[in-house]
């Protein structure tokens, strides 16, 4: 019996607190990237975010994911990050209640699974009002607009 509380003690104090840690980075990622959209843009937002995850062309973590970037003396090197608002130079509040509570309610909905049909497989993303480089790779393919967002997949993995 003690060995059952103990390895339950060890799993709330392990493994609940890096969940926990993974969904306050998605939290964090939906509000920055996209809390002035619709549910489905951002629902696809954190689709794409843990599609990442899980591929071995992108870091393990949800946090890992949405901080990749060029560091320079541990901090994030200005608009050198996969994800804009970790490296814009502002710092990462949550102003908004709003959009706080939908970024929440939607991260949840993605860790449940719940995928947008139109950008499922999309490891890239970008606002309709720029054009990244990567974005006329032929590697990439277009799978369509959500709101203000761009969904692509790469054709390589």
């Amino acid at each position: 019996m003690i060995k059952l509380l103990l390895s339950v003690l060890i799993f709330i104090l392990l493994v609940l607190p890096a969940k926990a840690e993974e969904f306050d980075c998605l939290v964090e990622a939906v509000y920055h990237e996209a809390r002035s959209e619709s549910l489905l843009a951002m629902l696809s937002v954190a689709n794409v975010i843990l599609t990442r995850k899980e591929s071995s062309n992108f870091p393990n973590t949800v946090c890992q994911v949405v901080h990749q970037g060029k560091y320079w003396k541990g901090n994030p090197v200005r608009d050198r990050c996969q994800f804009s608002y970790w490296c814009d130079g502002k710092a990462e509040r949550f102003i908004e209640i709003e959009g706080l509570i939908k970024s929440i309610n939607v991260s949840e909905m993605a860790l449940k699974g719940i995928q947008v049909k139109q950008a499922v497989g999309a490891t890239h993303y970008h606002a309709n009002y720029v054009t990244p480089h990567w974005a006329s790779d032929p590697h990439f393919k277009a799978l369509g607009s959500i709101g203000k967002h761009l969904f692509y997949i790469d054709m390589r993995e």
